[in-house]
């Protein structure tokens, strides 16, 4: 077993074949309240067998990367239990985004363990030299878009741009973007008063970039 962080409450680790891992597995993926939110067309995990298949290909994500992206196992300190999944992968169909996302079991949801694992990840990925952090949700997903907001992630709005399907789309900085972002976007004003009448052109629009969604074994924010 391969830890990947730590944070408080929670130890954050590679999933295993190990027969409680993929038992656990199958027990989330194979809920409805779980994989309705789930990539472009949602299904349940039929059956326990394909539970090894996906644990191979998490594996490969995390060791083709060296460790920075993969979808990890996330387990409340002192227990046995694997609460569920946290994900931290480049978006699919984007040009180096990088997305954070979260799969609880139903039996976990409630106790923050999808804000704490996801902030533990984002944060990870920051030390690593990333500069943003992308997530995407369902529209109808109360639950991570709170979990959104809990993050300090600014929304982007809705968009189709990834996985083809309307998802609202949030993005955090690593606070030294952040406050570059927000110099920037005070000084536009200023910059515009300053142009020649005779320019025609617009200053760039800002940072923000459109956004979309996930699937199981790739996914994103769209389980609580």
């Amino acid at each position: 077993m391969t830890e990947v962080f730590q944070t408080d409450r929670l130890v954050v680790r590679e999933w295993t074949d190990e027969p409680a891992d993929l038992d656990r597995i199958y027990d989330i993926y194979s809920r409805w309240e779980v994989a309705r939110w789930l990539g472009a067309q949602p299904q349940a995990m039929a059956s326990r067998d394909q539970a090894p298949g996906v644990v191979r290909r998490w594996r490969e994500l995390h060791s083709a990367s060296g460790g920075r992206y993969g979808a990890w196992a996330v387990q409340p300190r002192g227990t046995g239990l694997v609460a569920g999944t946290v994900l931290f992968k480049p978006l699919p169909n984007g040009a180096g985004e990088v997305e954070v996302g979260w799969h609880l079991h139903p039996d976990s949801w409630g106790h923050g363990y999808a804000t704490e694992s996801a902030r533990g990840a984002v944060e990870r990925g920051f030390r690593a030299g990333l500069t943003e952090v992308y997530a995407v949700v369902r529209p109808d997903n109360a639950a991570s878009l709170a979990v959104c907001r809990r993050l300090g992630m600014t929304p982007l709005g809705r968009t189709e741009r990834w996985y083809g399907v309307p998802v609202e789309a949030f993005r955090i900085d690593r606070p030294a973007t952040a406050a570059a972002r927000s110099a920037t976007a005070a000084a536009r004003p200023a910059i515009a008063a300053d142009r020649s009448a005779t320019e025609t052109g617009r200053p760039p629009a800002g940072g923000d970039r459109p956004a979309t969604e996930v699937d199981v074994d790739q996914s994103g924010t769209m389980s609580r």
